[in-house]
């Protein structure tokens, strides 16, 4: 494993670990809403590092990156971009495979917006989220998350902690095994009510960018999910002409921690394909 830190456009420092061959196929692992690299330790603790470069990075705002509190650096579509451009350009990222999940698909859209699909040679969206406007909340986005989020932003920090154990408590269909839960509630915590509720104070309209896509999109999501609802998967994948779905039965919010063999292969498979120059 190794740590750096990448400066994006505003100065910012953001925390980034990575695993496996240096000169592997890469991807880059873009997690969500008051998360951090940890979430995906069944990804870069599984076979996938031999086979691929695999490299996570902590959201500003999130886990060991910078965590400035004034909203704007949290609200405006073009520093979330960047922050992807940045760990491609300074890691020499050749055809990365993004994969996002909740909150990332919305970083990941941010990019796609600025910079297009030409850099990459794929997306993994998991349980992702690609819209975020006031429409979408009840219809793509789950009531459970609306209050998470309400709470989580919330001035008071027993509130703050009610909201980040529901949070935990409905990220998967069935409950996780007490030592990962324990994780779970960890690398949730740490980030600050007033980020929390920047993040959820912006509005996202990523149609344009996704029907703009020539890079294929692997869209894996649980139909059990309660909080990016599988609405938001069938409207990505009715949006975006490259896209195809990987739904998962029995599951919740986050299909590569409840079932990471099958999600782990699905994306080596997929990660092959697109960097082979297949669809």
């Amino acid at each position: 494993m190794q740590v750096h830190s990448v400066k994006s456009t505003d100065g910012l420092s953001l925390h980034v670990r990575e695993w496996g061959e240096p000169t592997a196929p890469p991807i880059l692992f873009v997690h969500g809403w008051s998360q951090n690299h940890l979430c995906w330790h069944r990804q870069y603790e599984s076979a996938l590092a031999r086979e691929f470069r695999l490299v996570a990075f902590d959201l500003r705002g999130h886990g060991m990156s910078d965590a400035p509190q004034e909203p704007e650096h949290y609200t405006q579509a073009h520093l979330w971009a960047d922050d992807v451009a940045a760990m491609i350009t300074a890691l020499n990222l050749d055809d990365p495979i993004l994969v996002g999940w909740s909150y990332g698909g919305l970083v990941i859209c941010d990019y796609l917006r600025v910079y297009g699909d030409e850099a990459l040679a794929g997306v993994n969206l998991a349980g992702a989220a690609v819209t975020l406007t006031p429409s979408a909340f009840g219809t793509l986005i789950g009531s459970v998350f609306v209050d998470i989020a309400t709470g989580g932003a919330a001035d008071d920090l027993p509130t703050n902690i009610t909201a980040i154990r529901r949070l935990v408590h409905d990220l998967t269909a069935e409950p996780m095994p007490p030592e990962d839960h324990e994780l779970a509630l960890c690398w949730s915590m740490p980030v600050s009510a007033p980020i929390r509720g920047a993040l959820t104070a912006r509005e996202v309209d990523s149609d344009a960018a996704l029907a703009a896509m020539s890079k294929s999109v692997l869209v894996s999501h649980g139909e059990e999910d309660r909080i990016v609802l599988p609405a938001m998967a069938e409207h990505a994948l009715a949006t975006c002409p490259t896209a195809t779905p990987a739904w998962y039965t029995n599951t919740g919010h986050a299909p590569f921690l409840e079932a990471p063999e099958r999600f782990n292969r699905e994306l080596a498979a997929f990660a092959k394909r697109c960097q082979a120059g297949g669809t």
